[in-house]
């Protein structure tokens, strides 16, 4: 009898918890919605960021990189490696000039952003046997211009090396087959992997859609701490009306009302956008949403632990554009992680964005499965236990602080 009574306390306070949790989930909805700040940040933010950042990585890659060709070699040789060139899908010979002097005036205007010499013995040393020389010079302003152009230039200098001495083997009686054995005694294939067009979209996108989410969460939830501290006439994050007891209904409710929010836009920036941008989109469905749901716990409770130190709405402004180019550097998308330092790499583990990113790129740019982003899954939980013991602590010692105010 004692038993059933005991069952049925213990069903009675459970229900009573499940309805406070209820309540504060609702009213922390409310004022989500309320505050424009918060509103832009989590709603318009998240919907605006991805579709302008992947409309302006649309094309992937450069295409026909303007550049200019000075031709003192004046042969068909030279003529035929400068046509070569601009057929390449990288570059576009725009302007064929006289001199150096005058290639110098395009590139500094801003005209090209590189350009071949061919020197006057081009045509000569190649009918000699000697070896040629051509002079590449590009614009490092971009990495991508510096890509271009060495791509380009190698590709078409390789195969006319090729060719040239297929012509002269076969000259000296070697014919078809024989020849080309010669001088490709090896054959490669190459085959790109996971980025088949090498495009920059396919790289970068997916990294900076997670660091949205991460972003705009530890922002939203900054923000709505600052809100509820300017409406707090003690100033300060948690009301003195929690009473004893209340602390994990506070943390899980407040967090509740953030997660399911986050798992909406979850499903649309890393589903719809990368469908949409056809960005690389070949993860388990299954296994990317097994993997968010403690990315978005771990942020969640990291905001909710920052938010105590935060005195002001504005604040959180300030640590957003401090703090967003240093976890994309951190991730390791930008710089290898086998390459950042032992001191770095420690101190980007204690952010989620980083698990967040690696473990997003493996799942959806290279097809992986739980056992692959093992590491990463392992490293969001023990974030979530450990912001939330923190986020646990900083609250409580919130509650004691407003109740010695009253």
């Amino acid at each position: 009898m004692e038993n059933n009574e005991k069952n049925e306390s213990l069903f009675i306070r459970f229900i009573k918890n499940v309805r406070a949790m209820f309540h504060i989930f609702v009213d922390e909805i409310k004022a989500i919605f309320k505050d424009r700040g918060v509103v832009i940040i989590v709603i318009l933010a998240t919907i605006v960021y991805p579709l302008l950042y992947c409309s302006l990585y649309k094309n992937e890659t450069l295409i026909n990189v303007p550049v200019a060709v000075v031709d003192d070699s004046h042969s068909s040789l030279s003529g035929k490696l400068t046509r070569d060139i601009d057929a390449t899908r990288d570059l576009k010979v725009q302007y064929k000039l006289s001199n150096m002097n005058e290639a110098k005036e395009y590139f500094n205007a801003g005209k090209v952003h590189g350009v071949i010499y061919i020197p006057e013995d081009f045509s000569k040393n190649v009918n000699l046997g000697k070896q040629a020389n051509i002079s590449v010079y590009s614009d490092m302003s971009s990495f991508l211009y510096y890509r271009a152009m060495v791509l380009a230039t190698n590709y078409v200098t390789l195969d006319m090396g090729a060719d040239i001495q297929i012509n002269r083997l076969n000259a000296q009686g070697f014919v078809g087959q024989q020849a080309e054995q010669i001088v490709r005694p090896v054959k490669y294939e190459s085959n790109i992997l996971y980025n088949q067009g090498m495009g920059f979209a396919s790289f970068l996108m997916p990294a900076i859609l997670i660091l949205i989410l991460h972003q705009t969460l530890v922002f939203g939830i900054g923000m709505a701490a600052g809100t509820a501290r300017e409406e707090n006439r003690f100033h300060e994050l948690v009301s003195s009306s929690v009473h004893r007891g209340g602390l994990f209904r506070v943390i899980f409710g407040k967090g509740l009302a953030f997660f399911v929010l986050y798992m909406f836009w979850a499903v649309y920036m890393l589903g719809f956008i990368p469908d949409l941008f056809n960005l690389p989109h070949i993860g388990n469905v299954a296994t990317l949403l097994e993997f968010v749901v403690p990315f978005l716990f771990a942020t969640i409770f990291f905001s909710m632990f920052l938010s105590v130190f935060n005195p002001a709405r504005e604040t959180q402004m300030v640590l957003l554009l401090f703090f967003s180019l240093i976890l994309l550097f951190l991730s390791g998308i930008s710089w290898p992680q086998s390459n950042i330092s032992g001191f770095w790499k420690i101190f980007s583990y204690l952010f989620p964005a980083t698990f967040g990113i690696q473990g997003y790129i493996k799942i959806n740019t290279m097809g992986a499965g739980l056992n692959e982003i093992h590491f990463e899954q392992v490293g969001l939980w023990i974030q979530t236990a450990v912001y939330f013991v923190l986020a646990s602590l900083a609250y409580y010692l919130q509650i004691r602080k407003t109740k010695k105010s009253v």
